[in-house]
């Protein structure tokens, strides 16, 4: 079966090149994330949230790999080995067997295993999938946020110009001081937007990786259970 390890790479590589980038541009970021940085610090920390998690996807396939390893050696102490997590119904499935180091299994019961296994690591990625559109909606949240206290702070600064002032100085003075409030409104927005987006580019390609080193297992797994099962079913089938 494939190995993690180089999904793992692949994506501390990338999370590599996306910290490099933050560094390179640390001035222009640390303005915007200081537009709102309660809202944006919200953001940041579910995007890491979602980071942890994906990683947990990953990590969560080397005991397992373990599990089959130990299963397919036959070597004994199968059985005070730690329940596999994923796995869990095809240990179940072989129940006694396993203490034996040995096991048989019909078509059936390993499409049903199968199956199982597929609808735990389907469940697990709908945890990061729902963080994906969280960092979406804390962005969109953030954008039409500002936007409104923009909108607000326009009417506000438009009601309270004095057009009837001889100085046009102190007019213009007036209005330069209160368009301070409506651009700190459009500073939230698009650090929202800029942040939240860019997380979920992050969190979306780490998605993807941990998708396909799931993918492999799964397939790895598939192809094992499936010969040996075909040999079994030929054993079974085969005239007395």
């Amino acid at each position: 079966m494939s190995n993690p390890k180089h999904t793992l790479f692949w994506m501390t590589l990338f999370l590599s090149v996306v910290v490099v980038v933050c560094a390179l541009i640390y001035k222009p970021l640390q303005e915007a994330f200081m537009a709102n940085w309660v809202f944006n610090l919200l953001i940041v920390c579910v995007l890491l949230i979602g980071i942890a998690i994906t990683y947990r996807q990953v990590f969560v396939l080397f005991p397992e790999l373990r599990w089959v390893a130990q299963f397919r050696t036959g070597h004994a102490g199968l059985s005070v080995l730690q329940e596999p997590r994923l796995l869990k119904p095809l240990a179940r499935q072989l129940d006694d067997d396993s203490k034996r180091d040995r096991f048989s299994l019909s078509t059936m019961s390993l499409r049903t295993v199968l199956d199982a296994i597929h609808s735990r690591m389907d469940e697990q990625r709908e945890i990061t999938r729902y963080f994906i559109s969280l960092l979406i909606f804390l962005g969109l949240l953030g954008t039409f946020w500002g936007l409104l206290g923009t909108i607000n702070s326009v009417g506000e600064v438009i009601v309270n110009l004095d057009m009837g002032q001889e100085d046009f100085g102190e007019v213009f003075a007036g209005l330069q001081s209160g368009l301070l409030k409506p651009l700190e409104g459009m500073g939230t927005a698009f650090s929202s937007s800029l942040l939240g987006l860019g997380g979920s580019l992050v969190l979306g390609f780490l998605d993807i990786q941990a998708g396909h080193a799931q993918n492999r297992f799964y397939d790895g797994l598939e192809e094992w259970l499936t010969g040996v099962t075909n040999l079994v079913d030929r054993v079974e089938d085969a005239p007395e």
